[in-house]
């Protein structure tokens, strides 16, 4: 046996803290959730897809034909499956199932840096730090909306409730926003770090459990000391752990080998499209959250953030993710996961009304548009309008914190939940008000 498989007590402790969210003792507590009346019933599970570096609305869903030149772009205009409701050209797969979503092109909130909107956009809370380009997480900060929802969820909660993928996201430092923050380990995701379209694909955490288990088992009988409060809920969260990871139906969740190939074909085959395959499988296995980032890095090159030459690069971006989000709708729906899943896809903000000297566009918080999906959404629901030229909402502004309530208020749980940090300063999960008029009675 080599140095790396030895099962000493620090490596049970480190299995424990792999990503399960069972590595540590949560940090807040809260007067038990509030179970309320949503529309139909409440959700199972959310699949967030976070465009990472801002996509153009313009440019996808809140197209300004009439606009000048220097707002309108290059890209067309096309018709929708929701009469009256376009769409930029290069989604022609969205547009064929925009009658099972709804358009939120209101969105806004004041962070115009990639790292303090990325945290505003997955809290729904503007960073206590401000709008600093390098802001890093804080450890007793706004936990990721994941992590909040594990926890609200409690007992309903699935035994794998969160799982991020198919990396962590960074610009310089990781970004904020992505963490449990004051709630602490125990509600941390399970992060998946690897190309899902890759041959070789697999989850080193599950290799070798047969003989984890047997040696934790050995580790408890040595430990029959009694032991203090944290050191025994330490020894809990590991019991967890080994038992989750263990476990042949979790495995076989993260599978994707198993899917036909005409069904990996459908999503696409590069890394959002098996990602989104992947995050499918897990909402089916009753997952409660899933987080798929589409950009790992920030940069021109590197994800959605075009600030030079964006209509050749967004031409680059948007056909995988037309291809997948559209797979991903279509999948929920024919497997009858699509009321019981609610898909939230958006970016940290969108892109400035003006074309740049660059032929590209800025950061823009402003105005943009976020996707809904499945969860009693009323499809072909248009909520909310931007101006003439896409700078401003006209009508109906939304914020993330207005998301972040919908969220909540779809799995059931009253978003005025209070949370109290390990200082007993109270918090409520969300600050917004849920985003009720795009949802069926």
């Amino acid at each position: 046996m080599n140095g790396d498989a030895r099962f000493t007590r620090r490596r049970v402790l480190e299995l424990s803290a792999l990503g399960t969210g069972l590595n540590g003792l949560p940090r807040a507590t809260a007067v038990t959730p509030t179970v309320i009346a949503g529309p139909k019933r409440a959700i199972r599970s959310c699949v967030l897809v976070f465009f990472y570096g801002g996509p153009s609305h313009l440019e996808t869903f809140d197209p300004k034909p009439n606009a000048p030149a220097e707002v309108r772009g290059e890209y067309r205009a096309i018709a929708t499956a929701v009469p009256g409701v376009r769409v930029g050209e290069h989604l022609p797969q969205m547009a064929r199932v925009l009658d099972r979503v709804a358009l939120v092109r209101g969105v806004h909130h004041p962070m115009r840096n990639h790292n303090s909107a990325a945290a505003e956009t997955l809290t729904g809370r503007t960073p206590a730090g401000g709008d600093q380009e390098l802001l890093s997480d804080d450890p007793r900060g706004i936990p990721t909306l994941g992590s909040a929802v594990s926890f609200a969820l409690g007992t309903r909660a699935n035994s794998l409730p969160y799982v991020a993928l198919p990396y962590t996201i960074y610009n310089v430092v990781q970004l904020p926003g992505q963490t449990p923050g004051l709630l602490g380990g125990a509600f941390d995701r399970f992060q998946v770090t690897g190309d899902p379209n890759a041959p070789d694909f697999r989850i080193a955490a599950f290799e070798n459990t047969t003989e984890l288990g047997a040696r934790a088992a050995l580790l408890r009988g040595l430990d029959r000391s009694a032991l203090p409060g944290p050191v025994a809920q330490a020894a809990i969260s590991r019991d967890r752990a080994v038992r989750l990871l263990a476990n042949p139906e979790v495995r076989r969740l993260f599978d994707i080998h198993k899917e036909p190939e005409r069904v990996r074909e459908r999503y696409g085959r590069h890394l959002l499209g098996q990602s989104l395959l992947l995050a499918r499988r897990l909402v089916e296995g009753g997952v409660n959250f899933v987080t798929a980032f589409d950009g790992q890095y920030n940069g021109q090159d590197v994800n959605w953030d075009s600030h030079e030459k964006l209509f050749s690069r967004h031409r680059q971006l948007i056909p995988p993710a037309d291809q997948a989000l559209s797979a991903l709708i279509e999948d929920l729906d024919a497997r009858g996961l699509l009321d019981s899943t609610l898909v939230l896809a958006l970016g940290e903000f969108g892109r400035t009304p003006k074309i740049n000297g660059s032929a590209g566009r800025d950061h823009w918080p402003d105005c943009y548009t976020a996707l809904l999906a499945g969860g009693g959404v009323t499809g072909g629901a248009v909520f909310g309008s931007s101006d003439k030229i896409g700078a401003y909402p006209a009508t109906d502004p939304v914020t993330p914190a207005d998301l972040a309530a919908t969220v909540f208020w779809r799995f059931g749980i009253d978003p005025a939940t209070e949370v109290r940090d390990q200082t007993a300063r109270p918090f409520r999960l969300s600050e917004g008000d849920p985003v009720r008029a795009v949802f069926g009675s």
